[in-house]
């Protein structure tokens, strides 16, 4: 990064931030959307629904969960095998927490902090106005993110009728409540910990990790080797002495720090505290310019960096995760365009069967409809392998409304000779066909049941 160059540069720092307010942004607008009542994401314990991308599931229907979890789990081993920690550095919640707290807070607002750059000096003792201060902001901005957190499980506009009727409502209140004090607790009392002891995303990427993932690398080959087994081996008793003859790092030490979790990238790649934040790119970059160099971190991977090439995106490993990834993406639609407007579930009384007059058989069942569209339907039902059974009760279609349920005696009924077994009761399938009036061809579901046909001598009688 030369000079001339250096003018039109856009530190990474500032490119996070913009990624960091367009993830907000989203995660905040994204719950009010609402689409003939249904929302893009959310998972409703009130109602026992699922919404996703604006269609409303019941929990019937929550075969789509294991797929969105599966897409969630290879999402995470693609971005990590591609892009390193990628996720932590510029969408994680906690990452954007410290910004928003550390950064804009404490530094900007407030002055606790004096300069952005250098993160390893402590605030100075004492300030404890400006502290709570601090304090009382962050807790009004972590009560905004656990309300937001809250949205994706109670919509908005249910979220805010509830917070008028605390004694009604008290377990949400207690998770809001106990949310907002994770988000102060992990912002100013574990802060960077939380990233390096705490989340198991940090325990496992190393094993994603391969020779040409993308990570956070220091070119020793241009800036002269710092480290041997994580000592330093350089000269101690100067500031700005060269490692080696022609090395181009100053050891000024702006990458250590600028650093957010305390480590120094020179000591080598895959360093498990390191979130891919980039920050160490920007204070090399500054620090170069003035000796019309480019920066000597980059974002890139050791082979790439030695041979001199650009890193390799499309190898093995990441063909299969995209593959995987498209082929579940897809199914996900395909399972989730087969979403049933009706619910219908069939269950037998304890009682097998009647024997009437003139031979008649009843057998009788337990019909339990749900209407799971947006808008009121006339539903009814018709035995559609079997003319001989015919449907004695009910006799007139009903109405139900939107979202409800509604538990129907069936009787099904016949005076035809289905069978003739001296020995048993013979079970005859029957296929039932439920259907919306309103809507024939869009609104229907076949379900499979059995009627008891009683044995021969039983029938005589």
């Amino acid at each position: 990064m030369t000079r001339a160059l250096l003018k039109n540069w856009i530190p990474y720092r500032y490119k996070r931030y913009y990624a960091f307010a367009a993830f907000t942004i989203i995660s905040l607008v994204l719950p009010f959307i609402v689409i003939n009542g249904n929302h893009f994401l959310l998972l409703s314990f009130d109602y026992f629904q699922f919404h996703l991308f604006f269609v409303k599931f019941d929990m019937q229907e929550l075969y789509l969960i294991p797929i969105l979890l599966m897409i969630l789990f290879i999402g995470i081993f693609f971005i990590t095998a591609l892009g390193g920690r990628i996720w932590c550095g510029w969408m994680c919640p906690q990452t954007i927490f410290r910004i928003i707290f550390r950064d804009l807070i404490e530094t900007k607002i407030l002055g606790i902090r004096k300069r952005i750059k250098n993160k390893q000096k402590l605030p100075e003792e004492g300030q404890y106005f400006k502290k709570l201060i601090a304090l009382i902001l962050w807790t009004i901005i972590s009560i905004m993110a656990a309300a937001n957190f809250l949205w994706y499980f109670i919509p908005p506009e249910d979220f805010f009728v509830y917070l008028l009727n605390p004694l009604e409502h008290y377990l949400m209140y207690g998770i809001l409540i106990g949310t907002v004090v994770f988000f102060v607790y992990i912002t100013i009392k574990l802060k960077e910990d939380f990233c390096i002891y705490v989340c198991p995303y940090a325990r496992i990427q190393s094993v994603m990790y391969d020779t040409e993932t993308i990570q956070t690398i220091y070119n020793p080959l241009r800036g002269g080797k710092i480290y041997e087994n994580e000592t330093k081996i350089f000269n101690h008793k100067r500031d700005l002495i060269k490692v080696e003859e022609n090395a181009e790092c100053t050891l000024c030490d702006s990458c250590v720090k600028v650093c957010p979790t305390h480590i120094d990238i020179k000591k080598g790649p895959s360093q498990l505290e390191c979130i891919n934040c980039l920050e160490c790119i920007d204070a090399c970059t500054e620090v170069q310019s003035a000796f019309n160099r480019p920066s000597l971190i980059s974002w890139s991977n050791e082979p790439a960096n030695i041979e001199k090439r650009k890193p390799k995106f499309f190898r093995p490993r990441i063909l299969v995760y995209a593959f995987v990834l498209f082929a579940l993406t897809i199914g996900l639609f395909i399972a989730g365009s087969k979403k049933e407007f009706m619910l219908l579930n069939i269950n037998r009384t304890t009682q097998l069967y009647k024997v009437k007059e003139n031979r008649v058989v009843e057998n009788a069942y337990t019909f339990l409809f749900q209407n799971t569209d947006n808008i009121d339907h006339t539903y009814y039902f018709r035995v559609v392998n079997n003319e001989k059974i015919k449907i004695k009760r009910p006799q007139k279609s009903f109405l139900l409304s939107a979202g409800k349920k509604v538990r129907k005696i069936v009787v099904l009924s016949t005076s035809e000779l289905l069978a003739k077994n001296d020995r048993l009761d013979v079970a005859l399938p029957v296929e039932i066909e439920a259907y919306a009036i309103d809507n024939k061809n869009k609104i229907k579901v076949l379900r499979s049941s059995t009627f008891i046909y009683p044995r021969f001598d039983k029938l005589s009688k």
